[in-house]
């Protein structure tokens, strides 16, 4: 386990470094949109729909750039690459409040889909894995505590500045962060080595598994899990508290999710560290399916709603450290940002398109049907997981 020594002054500063700059970059260009975006409809005179699709196209940007992010960490490591990132998003968010036509504003989100690229948790997992190796699960989890604190601050912090600076001057005020903090930190504080082929002594690390190649079906079903897990939190994030509105449940009740991501992640850290990570994601995504069970057999009472949040809450949680661990642990360290990238890539793309295809449905279907399309998604990635079977054993 790590001590303030090697926190100060070993690899273990990384989580400490990424934990703050992941506060700042999803605090500064993930989380707003939700309450920023309605202001610059207003403002521009733009539907909601176009407004709202520019943040979709960041991530489908994201998504085609989060492959080549990877191979860049793999090759000159984040301390080069994630600075880059902090100050194409710090421009991006700046251009944002100047970009009146419609043409420039899709161009800024279109580099801000870059910036996200190389901003969030896919680079920092890269980064990771690219300092720690093998042993790179620990700090995975711990960098996703940090992480977990985003939005807890993120939400309230730009309902602040919006009262008092409008949305243009929030955007700039998340510029300034991301450009002379976030940048700096990463640049001058993240750690420059690289693992070796030996664990290190002062990390607990099971004996080396036989790694399976990261191309044909493995690789595979473990993107189309990931991927078909995205379309869950982006889908719902989007829609769920519209849904719980209409039946009556108050909104407070989707404030669980948040908390109970938290405690799934300080529970993985505590007791599920010598579980492999693929069962974690079965756990986590089984839980999940018994969540949308549970509403289906009891509707939409107060406390179903309230079980299913939290559920999803702990589901949601485990799965973010499971897409860092499950590839380091089935695929390997070698090549580890290029991998996450791709595996990243399709989990962006996705994310992209579930809030515009789940529209659709709510537009044209009853809430139970939305619901419906969203637990199909978490089943096909349950049998995802299912499917993939860990090298050198029949499980």
């Amino acid at each position: 386990m790590a001590t303030i020594a090697n926190i100060i002054a070993g690899p273990w500063r990384a989580v400490l470094v990424l934990g703050v700059t992941q506060i700042l970059a999803w605090g500064a260009i993930y989380y707003p949109p939700v309450l920023t975006v309605p202001r610059i409809a207003a403002d521009r005179g733009w539907s909601m729909a176009f407004a709202m699709g520019g943040f979709s196209l960041a991530l489908l940007t994201a998504g085609l750039a989060s492959p080549r992010v990877g191979r860049l960490i793999d090759r000159y490591g984040g301390h080069r690459v994630m600075p880059v990132g902090s100050l194409i998003a710090a421009a991006g968010l700046a251009l944002l409040c100047y970009a009146a036509h419609p043409a420039a504003y899709l161009a800024v989100w279109t580099l801000l889909g870059a910036a996200t690229a190389a901003s969030l948790y896919d680079p920092a997992f890269a980064t990771l894995g690219r300092i720690f190796g093998a042993a790179a699960r620990r700090p995975i989890t711990a960098l996703t505590l940090a992480g977990g604190f985003a939005s807890t601050v993120s939400w309230p912090t730009t309902h602040v500045l919006l009262e008092a600076f409008d949305w243009r001057g929030t955007y700039l005020v998340y510029a300034a962060l991301l450009a002379f903090i976030a940048a700096p930190l990463l640049a001058f504080a993240l750690p420059r080595m690289r693992a070796d082929s030996l664990p290190r002594p002062d990390e607990e690390v099971s004996p080396p598994e036989t790694v399976l190649l990261p191309k044909g079906w493995p690789f595979a079903l473990v993107a189309a899990a990931f991927a078909a897990y995205a379309f869950v939190p982006s889908g719902l994030s989007a829609h769920l508290l519209a849904v719980f509105g209409r039946a009556g449940i108050d909104a407070a009740t989707v404030v669980a999710i948040g908390p109970a991501q938290v405690a799934a992640r300080i529970g993985e850290l505590l007791f599920a560290s010598r579980i492999h990570p693929l069962n974690v994601a079965r756990f986590a995504v089984g839980l999940l399916l018994a969540g949308f069970a549970l509403l289906a057999l009891l509707g939409f009472s107060v406390a179903a709603a309230a079980s299913f949040a939290l559920m999803f809450g702990m589901a949601n949680g485990l799965i973010t450290i499971a897409r860092g661990a499950v590839p380091l642990a089935l695929f390997g360290a070698a090549g580890y940002g290029h991998l996450i990238g791709r595996i990243g890539g399709a989990f962006l793309l996705m994310q992209a398109i579930a809030p515009l295809a789940l529209a659709f449905v709510a537009e044209r279907a009853a809430d139970s049907m939305v619901l419906a399309v969203v637990a199909v998604f978490a089943l096909v990635s349950f049998l995802g997981f299912m499917a993939i079977r860990r090298p050198g054993s029949g499980h």
